[in-house]
């Protein structure tokens, strides 16, 4: 028989996680601190995992800090933060519509929130001559409501009698072909040195990210990774189905509204700052049921894991393979991710 261990959040916030699925947990956690530590050592200059860990507790040399803290760790922490929330998006949206293959960037999520987010550099950046300057603070706010637009469109034009996984996933792919249209618009229209900049979060990449933007992203995406657990027992319930949900005395369509702002929410603050980097919503989750199990209480922290060694990965990836020119991230996720969408939706045809 399998072994659980009990978790109490709070006074009414309690699940059982299989105690494989801590093992593999901290399996997990382990490889994201080795792929950390290699990534945060590999470049120009490179310094090894052990000289990486003695200058994050201050005992490096003060070159070492200069190249780690100021021109890699920022990069690493943003992709960091943005694999995590996008695979924990693609587990909350695979959850909630019981279909193998949602994610935000099929489901055209991801689409809309880099629309959004070319709009806001477009109209309103920091252009001495735009009188209608916002601050970048507001950059996750507005990637946000992109992805909310497009979540709410798929929905509606998805929906008839209940919502079909196939027509589903037809009308994302339609509403994410019409934000990447509106994208290039935005990118024509809009000043001429920005978008070269846009094209950058549209690929996908973590290049010249900053402290600034780490500072940004961490509690947007900490706060709404916390919110994610503690909403296991909603997605445990959506998984079972409507009928036993409706049964059981659940507000469903309060549940899965919930849930689809927190899944938009995720993907909004990931695309602010590290673009559209594609198929990590829909890898990571599908790797971590495989090794942990259903259960949401378990799969969301192996998916934000192993969306975080993705994104991670591909970043490093980016950097070694071809230097001195960097590739985005975003190109390798994409180049494994797309043949497993091609996989996943010829195996459905089956199922």
């Amino acid at each position: 028989m399998k072994k659980y261990t009990s978790l109490r959040v709070g006074k009414s916030i309690s699940f059982l996680v299989d105690k494989k699925a801590l093992t593999v947990s901290w399996i997990l956690f382990t490889v994201g601190v080795v792929v950390f530590l290699v990534s945060a050592g590999s470049g120009e200059m490179y310094i090894s995992p052990l000289e990486v860990a003695k200058t994050l507790v201050g005992n490096g040399s003060e070159m070492n800090e200069v190249v780690i803290y100021t021109f890699r760790l920022p990069r690493i922490f943003v992709a960091l933060l943005a694999g995590m929330s996008l695979a924990a998006a693609g587990a909350i949206l695979q959850g909630m519509i019981r279909n193998p293959l949602a994610s935000p960037d099929v489901l055209g999520i991801t689409g809309g929130a880099a629309a959004a987010v070319v709009a806001f550099l477009s109209f309103f950046s920091d252009d001495k001559n735009n009188s209608l300057t916002i601050s970048i603070h507001w950059l996750p706010l507005g990637a946000f409501a992109g992805a909310t637009v497009a979540a709410l469109l798929v929905y509606m034009l998805a929906w008839k009698n209940g919502i079909a996984p196939l027509r589903l996933v037809l009308i994302g792919i339609a509403i994410s072909a019409l934000m990447q249209a509106l994208t290039t618009l935005l990118m024509i229209t809009g000043p001429i040195y920005r978008a070269s900049q846009a094209n950058v979060w549209i690929t996908g990449s973590v290049y010249g990210a900053s402290w600034k933007h780490v500072t940004l992203l961490a509690p947007w995406a900490l706060v709404l990774l916390a919110a994610s657990w503690l909403s296991a027992r909603k997605m445990n319930i959506q998984e079972l189905g409507d009928d036993l949900a409706i049964g059981a005395g659940v507000s469903l369509q309060k549940q899965r509204f919930f849930l689809l702002l927190l899944s938009t929410a995720l993907t909004g603050g990931a695309v602010a700052f590290a673009g559209g980097i594609g198929f990590v919503g829909l890898m990571a989750p599908h790797m971590a049921r495989r090794l942990v199990g259903p259960s949401f209480g378990a799969l969301l922290p192996a998916s934000a894991l192993l969306g975080a060694i993705l994104v991670m990965a591909a970043d490093l990836a980016g950097r070694m393979l071809f230097a001195p020119m960097e590739i985005p991230a975003g190109v390798f996720t994409a180049a494994i991710g797309a043949p497993y969408f091609i996989y996943l939706l010829y195996k459905s045809r089956y199922a």
